[in-house]
């Protein structure tokens, strides 16, 4: 069996981005991955502007102890300033462009009006509330390199410098299905000894947060000639074929030699909890009998475990990094929190274990009763999983290195 990060290590170096771009209008492109850099062509600010409403001047003004002076003007946020006369202040509002003399800003707070004057009761600094140009942003700059996956506020920021587009890395293409008998979808007759295909939900919806474009072949009989033939038709215009149960050692375990046949598996039994019976490997496409790992002529295929909880753990552990890899994405470690163990658990697995947990009021870790590859209960439950390594007791009160699912699922 593998450890997790030489699991991990395998999927990531075999990776490679797809290729294909498209332009699309930024606000459109949430979640997709940048394939350029986006470069400011201006300052932000483009200019200096006050931080606050009130009085723009001039420090020597002030010095010279005077200390109540006519408004000379108004500045609006988004009209151009006259420059500011000598002897003179020029009421301000917060955004708005600091007219050419003007060295400093005095918060309204701090002057009394009468009239057309304005008593400053401040001494400014040279300075004061001024938001100097190119203060947030220098022209020239890349602000959102390649490879950034666009969050609300890096749309945002290419929209403060004027990007109207965005070139990004076409959406990866990801076929499933799933294997299993047993398996009926809700709404439909349960016959005797069927569950209900819960992987589906969890999967589909896994790959919609990551941007994917899915193609869903459904439930595939438990049959050897069933599973390749939807191998060889998955494999076709896709980068990914994602499988869910069938990839361990029983009788009526297709997946496996499935894939052997139709391509290749480099591994499949990981040292984890949940969810040691992991595949990856590649399929051939139609007429590709002799393609390599490197060639074009092969979709990755990852065979996820059935239980529910192994295949949720595996795909945010395995999954997730593999196709945000092959979308672009450089960063793909989650980070990882050191929190408190609010509980003991005396008895240590020889595999890496992922636990669900939460976190509760006192900022410590509460672990679900039941960590059953089976008990998806426990999912919804809990915050995020704890990494605890092979052969490790936990006590109460260590600290324990906890992935919060905010970091998984998006």
């Amino acid at each position: 069996m593998l450890s997790t990060a030489d699991a991990l290590a395998t999927l990531l170096g075999a990776a490679r981005a797809v290729e294909g771009t498209e332009t699309l209008p930024t606000l459109d492109a949430l979640n997709r991955v940048l394939a350029a850099d986006v470069v400011s062509p201006l300052d932000v600010p483009p200019m200096n502007t006050s931080s606050m409403d009130g009085y723009a001047v001039r420090v020597a003004d002030l010095s010279q102890g005077e200390r109540r002076l006519p408004v000379s003007q108004r500045i609006p946020a988004g009209h151009a300033p006259q420059p500011l006369a000598a002897g003179t202040a020029a009421r301000i509002f917060t955004g708005a462009t600091v007219p050419p003399g003007a060295d400093a800003i005095v918060m309204q707070e701090q002057t009394e009006t009468t009239g057309d004057e304005v008593a400053i009761l401040h001494t400014p600094k040279a300075g004061e509330w001024i938001t100097q140009q190119g203060a947030d942003i220098r022209s020239g700059s890349v602000i959102l390199p390649l490879g950034t996956r666009l969050t609300p506020q890096a749309l945002g920021l290419a929209a403060s410098v004027g990007c109207a587009t965005l070139t990004v890395a076409r959406r990866v293409k990801v076929a499933v299905f799933f294997t299993g008998d047993e398996l009926t979808m809700p709404g439909e007759p349960r016959k005797p000894g069927a569950i209900y295909n819960s992987n589906r939900f969890t999967l589909r919806g896994l790959l919609a947060n990551l941007g994917c474009e899915v193609s869903d072949f459904g439930i595939v009989p438990d049959r050897l000639d069933a599973t390749r033939a939807t191998l060889r038709e998955a494999a076709q215009a896709h980068d990914l074929i994602l499988t869910c149960g069938g990839v361990s050692v029983g009788e009526e375990d297709h997946v496996k030699p499935a894939v052997e046949a139709e391509g290749r598996l480099s591994m499949w039994q990981i040292a984890m909890k949940p969810g040691k019976p992991l595949a990856f490997g590649a399929v051939r496409r139609s007429g590709d009998a002799n393609a390599t790992a490197q060639d074009v002529g092969e979709t990755f295929f990852i065979g996820l475990p059935g239980n529910p909880v192994s295949s949720f753990a595996t795909f945010l552990l395995f999954v997730r990094p593999f196709v945000l890899r092959l979308a672009g994405v450089r960063t793909v470690t989650p980070r990882a929190l050191s929190l408190r163990a609010d509980f003991s658990q005396s008895k240590a697995d020889r595999r890496n274990e992922f636990l669900r947990a939460r976190v509760n009021p006192a900022g410590g870790l509460d672990l679900f009763p039941n960590q059953s590859s089976a008990v998806l209960t426990s999912t919804v439950w809990g915050d995020g999983l704890i990494d605890n390594p092979p052969n490790h007791a936990i006590s109460a009160g260590e600290t324990v290195r906890f992935i919060p699912f905010s970091e998984l699922l998006n």
